[in-house]
């Protein structure tokens, strides 16, 4: 019994990072259909603002409030400037966009290690973060359940701004029908570069909540981006529900099977199950609704 209270938690702990990975992905590539290869090099941004912003706060405690509104601003502004400068030609060729912000992601990648280094950066846990605490008979770190509770947090968040302010409104609106909400006075283009703008700060969050359980390096995004496209392409493009589900479902599936077998092994598993469901199910678990009759 306790082994299988572990694995949920390690599974829920997985499912909440998967989550914190994907959720701006279900914007920027779920919504706006963007192929967007530099989401990995936002979520390194987070990582490495978190590492700034200790190294100015030494309170580490407080650092990390910080680095969370820091690194969503600096991740933000790094989407919107690659929406404004090279996105917003390519919304009619999602292939060109693979292709250019696959180059980003290199450049960026470069980038951080001419500004940081190629080794990799440690940032210190805050103390009310460390150790864990006794759940059911199994010890769970205070970092997992922090990372828990804020994906929970981003999701509430971001599904309430999407359905009661005006810029999701707008999000709405734009995603549905572009041509229809330009003919009502929304302008699609600020629009556009506000999606980005808190789709790629998200991304930056989940950078600072990857500080907790690992130490930072230029590549360090490229380890969940293909499991941040799976779990948005899983759970219906454009479905924030759908993510949640699905980022969940692939972390409790990675964690017990790979307590049988070995963490490899676990991946190929969940894979060919993703690709068995997408056969089945290959618009996901949930699809837009919409009064179109094509």
């Amino acid at each position: 019994m306790e082994v299988a209270i572990g694995q949920l938690f390690t599974g829920l702990s997985l499912g909440s990072i998967l989550l914190l990975a994907a959720l701006g992905l279900s914007l920027t590539f779920g919504q706006m259909g963007v192929i967007n290869m530099a989401h990995g090099e936002f979520i390194m941004a987070g990582c490495y603002t978190t590492f700034v912003v200790q190294q100015v706060v030494h309170a580490t405690g407080v650092a990390l409030v910080v680095s969370l509104f820091a690194g969503f601003l600096v991740g933000g502004l790094l989407g919107a400037a690659l929406e404004a400068g090279l996105i917003r030609w390519m919304y009619e060729r999602p292939l060109d966009t693979l292709l250019v912000t696959f180059g980003v992601g290199l450049i960026l990648q470069q980038l951080a290690r001419n500004i940081f280094g190629a080794p990799a950066k440690n940032v210190v846990v805050p103390e009310w973060l460390s150790g864990g605490l006794t759940i059911a008979g199994t010890v769970v770190p205070k970092t997992r359940i922090f990372i828990l509770v804020l994906a929970v947090v981003a999701v509430v968040v971001l599904a309430a701004a999407l359905k009661t302010t005006p810029l999701g409104r707008r999000i709405r609106a734009v995603v549905q029908n572009r041509d229809l909400a330009e003919t009502s006075g929304v302008s699609s283009r600020s629009t556009d570069v506000g999606t980005f703008f808190i789709g790629s700060g998200l991304a930056a969050v989940a950078g600072v909540a990857l500080t907790l359980i690992g130490s930072t390096s230029p590549t360090i995004g490229q380890s969940y981006l293909v499991d941040a496209f799976l779990v948005v392409v899983i759970g219906g493009l454009g479905q924030i529900k759908g993510t949640v589900l699905a980022a969940f479902a692939l972390g409790l599936l990675n964690s017990f099977i790979e307590y049988s077998t070995t963490a490899s092994v676990a991946k190929v598993i969940v894979f060919v199950l993703i690709v068995v469901f997408l056969q089945v199910r290959p618009q996901g678990l949930f699809t837009v609704r919409t009064r179109s009759l094509a």
